[in-house]
C-alpha cells in the first residue's frame, strides 16, 4: 500500500486524538492505539481500511512488540512513530508518593523505550523512518511542583539525543516535540497531583499546582494547529532536534537556555581548570 504509515500511541484524547484525526484526513494510514480501543470507534469509522485500532499499554513490552507485528502484517511497515502516550504528575520533590513516581516513569519513560525498541528494527532495515516523541517544555525547563514529571521528560530528551546520533546514519530521523500549555485534558482528567501539605512550599509548588488546575480549558495552545504542524514536519528531510510548540512555551525555553548559557560562560575558566595542565 502506498503512502506513509503512522503509529500513534495514546490516541484516546489530547494530542494523540487530534493528530490521528488529522493524519486520517490527509489520506494516510494510521495504527491507532489506546488502552481501551473502543474509544477510537469514531476514528476507525472515518479511516476505514486505512485505520487499525489496537489495544496498547505502553508499559508492557510484549504488547508493544505484538502491536508492531500486527501493524507490519497489515500495512507492511511503519514509517512514522509518534510516542504520545503519557500523563502529568505534580508534587513537590519531598512530598511525592513513591508509587506515583514509579508509575509516571513507567509510562512516560519506559513506555517510550518499549514502543521505540519494537519499531526501530523495521526502520533500521528499511533505512527510513521518522520518530517523534511528544515531550514537554518541562523537559527543558524545571518548574516548582513538577520535578518528577520534568525528570521523565528530561530523560526522553537525553535518550533522543543518543537515538538520533545512532539512527541518523541509517536514514531514520528523530525529533522531540515540546508543547507548552495546550488546551487538552492534561491539566484535567489525566493530571495526577499529590497535594502540597507543607507550608514552606505553599508559595511555590502550591501556587503552581492550583494554577495548573485553574487554567484547564483556557490554555493558549490549539491541539489542532499542533497536529497540522506535525503532519507537515515529517515531510522535511532534516528535522529539528527540538520543536517547541506555542509562544508561551517558546519564551520559557528560550529564557531557560539563555540563563544556562550565561552560567556556562560565567564559569568557563573554573570549568576549564578541572583539566590536567596542558
Amino acid at each position: 500500500m502506498s503512502g506513509p504509515v503512522w503509529l500513534i500511541t495514546g490516541c484516546s484524547s489530547g494530542f494523540g486524538r487530534a493528530l490521528a484525526a488529522r493524519v486520517l484526513a490527509s489520506g494516510a494510514k494510521v495504527v491507532l492505539t489506546a488502552r481501551e480501543p473502543a474509544v477510537l470507534a469514531d476514528l476507525v469509522q472515518t479511516g476505514g481500511q486505512r485505520c487499525l485500532a489496537l489495544a496498547l499499554d505502553v508499559r508492557d513490552p510484549e504488547q508493544c512488540r505484538a502491536v508492531v507485528e500486527q501493524a507490519e502484517r497489515r500495512f507492511g511497515r511503519i514509517d512514522v512513530l509518534v510516542n504520545n502516550a503519557g500523563y502529568g504528575y505534580q508534587a513537590t520533590v519531598e512530598e511525592a508518593e513513591d508509587a506515583q513516581i514509579r508509575a509516571v516513569f513507567e509510562t512516560n519513560v519506559f513506555g517510550v523505550f518499549n514502543v521505540t525498541r519494537a519499531v526501530v528494527p523495521g526502520m533500521r532495515q528499511r533505512r527510513s523512518g521518522c520518530i517523534l516523541s511528544i515531550g514537554s517544555v518541562a523537559g527543558l525547563v524545571g518548574f516548582a511542583g513538577s520535578g518528577y514529571y520534568a525528570a521523565t521528560k528530561h530523560a526522553i530528551e537525553g535518550w533522543s539525543d543518543a537515538l538520533a546520533a545512532e539512527l541518523k546514519p541509517l536514514g531514520v530521523r528523530v525529533a522531540c516535540i515540546e508543547p507548552g500549555p495546550f488546551r487538552t485534558d492534561f491539566a484535567a482528567r489525566s493530571l495526577q497531583q499529590t497535594p502540597v501539605r507543607l507550608p514552606d512550599y505553599a508559595a511555590t509548588a502550591g501556587v503552581r499546582l492550583e494554577a495548573t488546575r485553574a487554567q484547564s480549558g483556557r490554555q493558549p495552545g490549539d491541539p489542532q494547529r499542533a497536529a497540522d504542524i506535525l503532519l507537515k514536519l515529517v515531510e522535511f528531510p532534516d528535522l529539528p532536534r527540538h520543536l517547541v510548540l506555542g509562544a508561551r512555551g517558546t519564551d520559557w525555553v528560550a529564557d531557560a537556555l539563555k540563563s544556562t548559557l550565561a552560567d556556562i560562560e560565567a564559569w568557563r575558566q573554573t570549568s576549564a581548570s578541572a583539566d590536567f595542565p596542558s
